[in-house]
């Protein structure tokens, strides 16, 4: 199992609290002081939840602490919450290549740009990807479009030619989608 790394920062009192209870947390509980330390260490841990009492615009996990009045076991809840989103959210992105597949927002980026996918084309990179060796036709109907293979239909020539239409025009890359003689391919 991944160790979920709870960081406080700046807010000594909630740590003492916390470390009071840590044996029931199931938790890496770790004290940052400092902005230094917090660098570090967001860097250097997966699973983490940072908590604080500011928005800090370099963590991309964060609960911000607003003060109001809260039972301990509710502020547990809503901390395993966050680690319930966290890992949901790092769960829905596929790396292929130089891209990142975003499964929940189906959107495919790199760099600093974004192609909005259909379901059926982050399903067709996906199961290329997944293939290391060029995929047929016959393959692709049953398998994402579930067509029968004795229906005549040119669905998949269809759609596979305008996603590589979608991807050379955004990313300027003629190559992630390969035509090979016996199918279709990411390399």
């Amino acid at each position: 199992m991944n160790i979920q790394n709870l960081i406080i920062y700046q807010f000594p009192t909630l740590y003492q609290i916390l470390s009071e209870l840590d044996q029931d947390l199931n938790l890496n509980l770790i004290e940052a002081e400092n902005e230094e330390f917090l660098r570090n260490k967001v860097k250097d841990l997966k699973n983490y939840l940072v908590i604080s009492k500011k928005k800090i615009s370099y963590v991309d996990y964060q609960f911000i602490f607003n003060f109001q009045p809260i039972k301990i076991f509710k502020l547990i809840e809503n901390i395993n919450v966050e680690f319930m989103k966290n890992n949901f959210s790092d769960q829905s992105k596929v790396s292929i290549n130089n891209y990142i597949i975003d499964l929940n927002s189906r959107e495919m980026l790199f760099k600093d740009a974004k192609l909005k996918l259909t379901e059926k084309e982050v399903n067709t990179i996906i199961y290329l990807s997944e293939k290391n060796k060029p995929v047929n036709i016959e393959e692709l109907e049953k398998n994402v479009w579930q067509y029968q293979s004795d229906v005549e239909t040119h669905t998949v020539e269809t759609h596979i030619y305008r996603l590589r239409k979608k991807i050379s025009k955004t990313f300027k890359d003629q190559n992630f989608i390969i035509s090979e003689k016996n199918g279709y391919q990411i390399k």
